[in-house]
């Protein structure tokens, strides 16, 4: 299993967006897991559970691990998947639904941390804004490094985003000002 998958196909993303594909992802991410463990855990039927994996696995999403007596075991093809698609239309309504989720989990994690949040809903909708612009801004070099096929680490990935911010850094410093002033430090 590689460390990190980076997917800018958006047929990828659409295989990955389906409800039930993304459930049995979460699920791999745990441990392997056969049709029938799959099955269970999501509470659909056995013959819809190999299609949605079949379809994860001409994808490149998942493969498979071992034979289990009669069954074959199943895990993610990468521990963490790095999607990185320019706008599609067909993907749109994912990624909008992607990008709340993830502004929504940064509010959480500022409000456990102790941080005061002035407004809420403006916050999240400015970290929406700035991902979004972040991830645009990144493709040119997430998609180079996607096509030469490199491996990276979990922590190898780390740097490489936190560079990525850092060059686009100065074109977001209006967006930094508005962030400080909605959330005490």
């Amino acid at each position: 299993m590689r460390e990190v998958l980076i997917i800018t196909d958006p047929e990828t993303v659409q295989v990955l967006s389906e409800e039930t594909r993304f459930k049995i992802l979460q699920l791999l991410r745990k441990s392997p897991m056969t049709i029938n463990e799959l099955s269970d855990a999501i509470g659909k039927d056995r013959t819809t559970v190999y299609r949605h994996v079949k379809r994860l696995e001409a994808a490149g999403l998942v493969e498979e691990l071992e034979i289990r007596g009669n069954e074959k075991v199943y895990t993610r093809s990468a521990r963490l998947f790095l999607i990185k698609t320019g706008p599609d239309e067909s993907i749109e309504k994912f990624r909008e639904a992607y990008l709340q989720v993830e502004a929504e989990k940064l509010v959480k994690i500022l409000e456990k941390a102790g941080f005061e949040i002035r407004d809420r809903e403006k916050l999240k909708e400015l970290l929406k804004e700035v991902l979004n612009e972040i991830e645009l801004n990144s493709l040119p070099v997430i998609g180079k490094i996607s096509r030469a096929e490199i491996e990276l680490t979990e922590i190898e990935l780390f740097h490489l985003l936190n560079m990525l911010v850092f060059l686009q850094s100065c074109g977001l410093c209006e967006k930094a000002r508005r962030v400080k002033e909605l959330i005490s430090f």
